[in-house]
């Protein structure tokens, strides 16, 4: 009868659903060990009686009668119409049934059972779309009262109420306008849930009890806020479907076998360092089989790369038992006599990084696992990681991310508390940066040090950030093992159906404090009182495993022997190694770049000079539209013949300067990546090297993929409007092949340091902590030109003084001097003045035999300065980048006549040059050029210091004296000349902000300057 009772629901218009309201009710504690599961104080049996002529065969023939009756009454007999009628105004079963009237007599004769009890199909939609709004609730708000915490002391949500349209008791079913009454009957299900599995209805009773089993044990699944019909079914069928948790007995040996590794690592550090920091994963064992499921299915998917963040807890487990790094490099790392061997810093054996190709055992199917080395500071490394992925991806034509692919691990503090989070969330979905989904998982100790999560975040979850790109979040009590593996499993399999980003939400503990050392009672007695009394989750599963009759005691208690013997033989081994090779725990190799011993193949760079006839071919695709039937601006095209007209007369500006780079490179063979906020036009529209169609809409050009046939293909992308997050992307990307040039700029260079973090902890000493060569540049527009404080600096004091060489040595000139002094630096500083120098600094990137990060801060009004043009004489064959352009007008004829030398970086040099112009001091003062600040070129600046020996030496620039380059350059220069000369210094005073905001006063500031620069009394009496 249940068919009949609940036709109606299917050709009923479902126009609104019931929604509850009302205030909260407090949540009643469950121990952590019992499923919280709806009961009822009566239970109620289905009646058996039957109507009378119903029966397996014919109830077909009955309800194709009903079909048609809800159509029209009149189609059916009469007897049938008060059948249907009596039925479904809830006649007992056995009443609905009349036999047909008499010839002649009337309907309202007959229908006596009907009497007070009108036909009421509304009531009967009603009911169905009550029960349809209570499944939706739990689907939607399940996971509130889901049994999450190991503890049984917290709610992972931070909240102690239930949402009052979750059934804890038989009297809330009065908020969908049911009753105890409705328990036992059957209601047919609605297309959005999979609960019923081959069953179309189900009773109330068992309904609730499914939904319960589904959405409120030890796995709490958010996922409604998605917005997409397919993916939320998709979730919906791996959660709801009866008997999906089902695992054979291999798979739970497997995943003992896992847990016992997990465990017995960090038991066995405990043992033989109980007074060292290593931030153990106790608490949170089940992370080990956790990632190795998830890298498990996605190489079942294809995978052949999988790149790895994390932060430092649990690092050193999940090098030994995910990545399979040797347990004697991991053991010997704790040996203080350890010496090091490698040049550079070194960190800390919980901050290093791993790179190591293996076969995967479930699959058969080789793996390459690459766990990216990181500072403290957590969440940084979570772009960086993106950026590898992204580029490796690039590399293999890997368009779909279905061979190479990311994992992110998190703290529950630093998830919730770090905007790079947010920042790396939102480049998941962007074309130039997806890298089509990330498996994110959350460790969430629900502490943060000695933060209490109350006090650490003000959304209910530490995962909320995730629900911004619509990424399912997967809440599961770290304590269930099983529950664990599920999850991982349907996170992987998520990411290779939709390739989009996805959280796994490991609620756990921490069983000691935030390192061996720290005392976590001083700041949270009770939940530490309750770690102390808390069975191991290693032991918890074993006890369930021995009790299913998966695996005896002795084998268990075997297994834990055979793997603590490994540890102890590694331990032994580990005592051979003397010295430590950093490089040994490299993370991005370059096979094939260095010798066999890490070193660069040469220790020379050739002419980063170009033929003529490839400068003309370059600048004729910079001044052109390589695709027909094309429409850009006027003014666009006036910009083209423009170039058109410089390279027509052999010269170039910046812009064309830059194109030449990169179009040569491309040529080459050398990939070719600018990224940033407005690069593809240029934050001073002088690029422009992505041309859009006026007509059509997304129409775009890039001419410089069409530079040749064969070229490597060029990317510039406009970023999203961070600063952090992008860099490190950039960063990461570079990290890939050293066969490419990667650059990132600022849209001012002022904006650089939102991503201070990247730049100090990554790029400024990555190859002294982690033996990590990185090429990047990046590209900060510098100068002061009236715009204020925020558009005026890219800070270069900050960089300067964060150089590693030593300001009081005059190095030892070598014939390889140049290129040997930039081996050993840890970043190339450099501020071009003229658009060949620009060129062949970026060539010089490529061509040299080794990788530094190149920091250079570009000009604004030099951008179309008449005078900041260069000739193709400049760029020819044999030539290469100034590291200090002399002075080569008639002060230099004359060296002996010069009564002053200006030295200056950067677009100053224009305002000085017009400056002694118009004073007539062509023959008084010379002016030499800095272009490459760091390293210091002593070499040439002695030359030139040796050179003016009558005049005086001074450093000058438009920056206030405590920044800019003065403080870095004076005592080299005072090196170079042994201290007997002194250095004047011309420029502003000391200041806090970089620039004023007046335009007046700025134009007064320069007037000063100059005027001290070319006052050659302006010193006279100073010792």
């Amino acid at each position: 009868m249940h068919r009949l009772r609940t036709c109606a629901a299917r050709l009923r218009p479902l126009t609104a659903a019931r929604t509850g309201r009302g205030t909260s009710i407090q949540r009643t504690p469950v121990p952590a060990a019992a499923p919280r599961t709806f009961r009822h104080i009566r239970c109620y049996t289905a009646p058996v009686a039957a109507e009378p002529f119903l029966n397996g065969t014919s109830s077909n023939y009955v309800e194709e009668m009903y079909y048609a009756w809800l159509e029209d009454p009149k189609s059916v007999h009469k007897s049938w119409d008060i059948f249907f009628r009596n039925a479904n105004a809830g006649a007992p079963p056995g009443m609905a049934y009349q036999s047909p009237p008499p010839v002649g007599e009337t309907l309202s004769g007959l229908s006596q059972v009907q009497t007070g009890t009108q036909p009421n199909v509304e009531k009967l939609v009603e009911d169905h779309l009550a029960v349809q709004s209570l499944i939706r609730t739990y689907q939607i708000r399940g996971h509130h009262v889901a049994q999450l915490d190991p503890l049984g002391i917290m709610d992972a949500d931070l909240d102690s109420y239930v949402p009052t349209d979750i059934i804890t008791s038989s009297d809330k079913l009065g908020l969908y306008g049911l009753d105890e009454s409705d328990l036992d009957r059957v209601f047919r299900l609605p297309t959005t849930t999979y609960i019923g599995g081959s069953e179309t209805a189900l009773a109330l009773r068992e309904i609730i009890r499914r939904l319960e089993a589904a959405y409120c044990q030890h796995i709490g699944v958010e996922f409604m806020f998605i917005n997409n019909q397919e993916q939320c079914q998709w979730i919906r069928q791996k959660f709801e479907k009866p008997g999906l948790m089902q695992f054979t007995l291999e798979e739970k040996r497997t995943l003992l076998a896992r847990m016992i590794r997990s465990t017995r690592f960090e038991d066995f550090l405990q043992r033989k360092w109980s007074s060292e920091k290593r931030f153990g994963l106790e608490g949170c064992e089940s992370l080990i089989p956790a990632l190795k499921t998830i890298i498990d299915k996605s190489s079942q998917s294809g995978v052949e790369s999988v790149i790895m963040g994390m932060p430092h807890r649990g690092r050193l487990n999940v090098l030994a038992n995910v990545i399979r790094k040797e347990l004697e490099q991991i053991f010997c790392q704790f040996d203080s006599k350890l010496e090091a061997a490698d040049e550079g810093s070194g960190d800390v054996k919980y901050h290093l990084g791993m790179y190591h190709r293996r076969i995967n055992r479930v699959t058969d199917r080789n793996i390459t696992l690459s766990l990216m080395a990181n500072p403290s500071h957590l969440e940084a490394v979570d772009p960086v990681v993106q950026g590898k992925t992204k580029a490796e991806q690039f590399y293999c034509s890997d368009t779909e991310g279905n061979r190479v692919m990311s994992i992110l691990l998190h703290g529950d503090a630093a998830f919730a508390g770090q905007g790079v989070v947010y920042e790396t969330f939102h480049l998941s979905d962007l074309p130039s940066y997806t890298t089509h989904g990330t498996v994110h998982v959350v460790v969430n100790n629900q502490i943060g040090f000695t933060t209490d999560p109350r006090m650490a975040r003000s959304s209910p979850y530490p995962t909320d950030v995730a629900r911004v790109v619509n990424a399912p979040i997967f809440h599961v009590n770290a304590d269930d093992p099983e529950a664990v593996m599920y999850v991982c499993n349907v996170a992987a399999e998520w990411r290779a159906t939709f390739h989009k980003d996805v959280v796994v939400d490991l609620v756990c503990y921490r069983r000691n404090g935030h390192n061996e050392m720290d005392e976590p009672m001083f700041t949270q007695p009770l939940m530490y009182k309750q770690i102390k009394k808390q069975k191991g989750v290693l032991q918890k599963y074993a006890e369930k495993l021995i009790a299913e009759g998966v695996v005896s005691r002795k084998e268990y208690e075997e297994d834990i022997a055979t793997y603590d013997k490994i540890c102890e033989d590694a331990h032994a081994r580990s005592k051979d190694e003397k010295i430590l090779h950093i490089k040994h725990w490299l993370d991005s190799p370059w096979p094939g770049f260095f010798t066999l011993d890490g070193q660069p193949k040469s220790m020379s760079c050739p002419s980063t000079g170009l033929s003529e006839e490839l400068l003309r071919h370059i600048g004729s695709v910079a001044s052109s539209v390589p695709v027909e039937n094309f429409t850009i601006h006027g003014g666009l095209s006036r910009i083209l013949k423009a170039r058109c007209a410089m390279v027509e007369s052999r010269s170039i500006d910046w812009a064309l300067a830059e194109y030449m780079a990169f179009g040569s490179l491309l040529k080459e063979g050398i990939h070719v990546r600018l990224s940033g906020q407005d690069v593809e036009r240029g934050t001073f529209s002088h690029r422009h090297h992505v041309l859009h169609d006026q007509n059509v809409d997304k129409k775009i050009c890039i001419p410089m993929n069409y530079m040749c046939p064969k070229q490597a293909p060029y990317t510039v992308c406009n970023s999203s409007l961070s600063e952090y997050g992008v860099l490190g992307f950039e960063l990461g990307f570079a990290m890939a092949s050293p066969n490419a040039l990667v650059l990132w700029e600022a849209q001012f260079g002022d904006f650089h340091n939102t991503a201070q973090c990247i730049i100090d902890q990554f790029i400024c000493p990555g190859q002294a902590k982690w033996v990590r060569q990185n090429g990047i540049v990046l590209l900060l527009p510098h100068g002061l030109e009236g715009m204020g404080p925020e558009h005026s600096s890219a800070r270069p004091e900050r960089f300067l003084q964060m150089c590693n060489d030593d300001s009081d040595a005059f190095p030892k000139i070598t014939e390889d001097f140049a290129v040997r002094q930039l081996y050993d630096c840890n970043w190339i500083v450099a501020n071009c003045s003229t658009p060949a120098n620009f060129f062949h600094v970026l060539r010089r990137q490529i061509l040299l035999p080794f990788r530094k990060p190149l920091i250079i801060f570009t000009p604004k009004s030099l951008l179309r300065h008449p005078e900041a043009r260069s000739s193709f004489d400049d760029m020819l064959p044999g030539t290469h980048f100034s590291r200090v352009i002399p002075e080569q007008g008639p002060a230099a004829q004359n060296p002996t006549g010069v009564k002053r030398v200006l030295f200056c970086t950067g677009k100053v040099y224009y305002e000085f040059t017009r400056e002694r112009k118009n004073r007539n001091l062509d023959e008084s003062v010379a002016i030499v050029r800095v272009e490459q600040l760091s390293p210091f070129p002593y070499d040439l600046m002695k030359a030139e210091t040796d050179k003016y020996t009558q005049a005086e030496l001074v450093w000058c620039q438009e920056e206030h004296k405590n920044q800019g380059y003065y403080d870095y350059i004076k005592p080299r220069f005072l090196t170079t000349v042994s201290s007997a000369r002194p250095v004047r210094y011309v420029g502003r005073g000391p200041a806090a902000a970089p620039a004023t905001g007046n335009k007046k006063a700025h134009l007064m500031e320069l007037e000063r300057l100059l005027e001290t620069a070319f006052n050659l009394d302006s010193f006279k009496g100073q010792s």
